[in-house]
């Protein structure tokens, strides 16, 4: 008898062959039964796409049927899951349906719905256009061609951005380490928002920095301060008119500021401080996540390619802070590149008036930042 046969046998017998015969016959009529049942129960609708991809995979299971035959039944079962949100394997058999029959056109349709679901977009264009070189005027995937078109221009011009942000973001990371500077925690975000420096097109650093009047926590912001400028080119800037502030401050012929009732801060009186060897400095990884912030590149996760990445420095504790003062003859980049200056986000400078009184218990560090 056929069943009695070692696996791999062939049969020496009529009987043997006339046996094989019929279990052939048998699964043969099983597997179409069983597609068949498949195909009803998706016509009934949700609650039966479960019993539909039993009724398909027993069928697959088979092994009776042509490729041809078989292709469809992963076709379909494809389908049913396309349906049920199992994208993955939707794909999955969509793909084997292919391998089985290359012509099968709802194959490559389901496989593109799915691979558009994942939003693998170049996947989902690739199945898309192979199933209408075998069916031109295929109008389901003329139209799904068109939609992934149009995703994928989309996404690269996404990509396209993000890839962009990430290149000026490292460009700027690559430049704080030639020039040795430290980087730390933003201060003072509230009053300058997320600005951070730019490259030009010399390489040369154009930062936004920071003068806190200590005194009374007033604060003017200077968006463009070239590195290459000297601090004193600023502060005698009266005539521009991001420099109002200023202008209005140091002008002979205008009134003091209201808080300003002694006219202490005149050009002549004002120095500049910076506080020395106060703050974090953070790594590069964290640096890099505060230049993507606010750009197109801002959810990439920075991938961790340093030995040590913890944050390092010193803190204000209970200690007298050093407050070092500031040449204003001397460039930006001169003095934030001093072993004691760290940059949270932005430089920030302190300006005194040496005829105030507040003068010498700010010198002394006596003055807490609030």
């Amino acid at each position: 008898m056929a069943l009695l046969m070692e696996k791999g046998s062939k049969p020496t017998t009529d009987s043997e062959v006339s046996d094989l015969e019929g279990i052939a016959a048998l699964k043969q009529s099983t597997a179409v039964e069983l597609k068949e049942q498949g195909n009803q129960y998706v016509k009934m609708g949700n609650k039966h796409y479960s019993e539909a991809i039993n009724c398909y995979t027993r069928a697959i299971n088979q092994q009776a049927l042509t490729d041809s035959e078989t292709s469809l039944l992963y076709s379909n079962r494809s389908h049913v899951n396309l349906l049920l949100g199992n994208y993955r394997r939707a794909i999955t058999d969509a793909e084997e349906a292919i391998k089985l029959c290359p012509s099968n056109v709802k194959a490559f349709y389901r496989a593109a719905k799915a691979s558009l679901s994942l939003n693998l977009l170049s996947e989902a264009k690739y199945f898309a256009e192979k199933g209408l070189e075998l069916d031109s005027s295929n109008v389901e995937l003329e139209k799904l061609v068109r939609q992934i078109s149009a995703l994928k221009m989309e996404q690269d011009k996404q990509q396209a951005e993000i890839n962009k942000a990430l290149a000026v973001a490292k460009d700027l990371v690559s430049a704080f380490g030639d020039r040795g500077l430290k980087m730390g925690k933003a201060m003072y975000r509230e009053l300058t928002g997320l600005k951070k420096p730019v490259l030009d097109k010399n390489k040369i650093m154009h930062w936004p920095v920071l003068f806190l009047y200590a005194e009374v926590m007033y604060s003017d912001f200077i968006e463009d301060f070239c590195e290459m400028d000297t601090f004193s080119m600023h502060l005698d800037m009266i005539s521009l008119s991001s420099y109002n502030w200023l202008s209005n401050m140091y002008s002979e012929s205008s009134p003091p500021l209201p808080w300003d009732t002694g006219n202490n801060y005149t050009r002549e009186e004002i120095e500049l401080y910076y506080e020395a060897g106060s703050g974090v400095c953070l790594p590069e990884t964290k640096v890099l996540q505060y230049l993507l912030e606010g750009t197109a590149g801002a959810d990439i996760e920075c991938e961790n390619e340093e030995k040590d990445t913890s944050e390092h420095g010193f803190s204000r504790g209970d200690a007298i802070t050093k407050w070092v003062k500031v040449n204003e003859k001397r460039k930006l980049v001169d003095v934030i590149q001093e072993p004691g200056f760290i940059i949270s986000e932005i430089p920030v400078f302190y300006v005194v008036s040496k005829r105030s009184s507040f003068y010498e218990k700010f010198k002394a560090g006596k003055w807490r930042l609030p």
